[in-house]
């Protein structure tokens, strides 16, 4: 019984979110086949097939897991924060999350020219952030202080669908000219979104959806200890 409510739980997100079964097996990273087989009840939902819905959807686990509190906490909209020092943080390229030698809010690279196999410098294998379609790349500024410190790295999720928007989540938003790492907030025009800096001296801006080349979704925060 206890199975079947988790399970029940994970339809109500898929119905809420708005999302195919596909499209919520890849924004959680797993394969089609294998969430049919959780929510069949082929398979048990477990800690770590709900940690995936955790870290990629911001849900509440006591709320997955058990029922009690809410499915999205408030706080759910900043991502996970890991704290690694700077002469550790890196491998020389190999298994795990590439890290790219970019400030991914610096210029107007197009996304090909972005992700450029030579500009990867080495690889951070976490399992919280380890997907075949997830990079990690550096943030300069201080618009998103004191969520994202100046010099921070951030592991991006690449989406497909960009008119798919999770509201209040942190996107990097990939313009024409420039590109920005904000909260998307929804507008009350549906032709345009808002974004948000997390540092209350920057004002809001607002854009229209046709100018948005390219989002990718920030899946975790990595503040680097250069103290160390």
């Amino acid at each position: 019984m206890e199975n079947e409510e988790r399970i029940a739980r994970i339809k109500y997100l898929i119905k809420e979110l708005n999302l195919k079964q596909r499209d919520f097996a890849e924004r959680i990273g797993i394969d089609n086949s294998n969430l049919s087989k959780y929510l069949n009840g082929r398979l048990p939902i477990n800690d770590a097939f709900a940690n995936r819905m955790v870290v990629n959807l911001g849900v509440s686990k006591q709320w997955l897991m058990q029922g009690t509190d809410i499915p999205f906490p408030k706080e759910s909209n900043i991502p996970a924060a890991s704290n690694l020092p700077s002469s550790d943080a890196m491998q020389a390229p190999a298994a795990g999350t590439p890290v790219y030698d970019i400030d991914v809010t610096a210029g107007a690279l197009p996304r090909s020219m972005l992700f450029a196999n030579d500009q990867i410098i080495g690889s951070i294998n976490l399992p919280d952030i380890i997907s075949n379609n997830c990079r990690v790349v550096r943030v300069s500024g201080d618009s998103m202080s004191p969520v994202i410190h100046n010099g921070d790295y951030v592991a991006l999720r690449e989406l497909s669908n960009i008119e798919q928007i999770f509201w209040g989540q942190i996107y990097v938003v990939l313009l024409d000219d420039y590109r920005l790492i904000k909260f998307l907030r929804r507008h009350p025009d549906p032709a345009k979104v808002i974004l948000r800096s997390a540092n209350p001296e920057y004002d809001d801006m607002e854009i229209s959806r046709a100018d948005i080349r390219e989002l990718m979704l920030v899946q975790h925060i990595l503040h680097l200890d250069t103290r160390m």
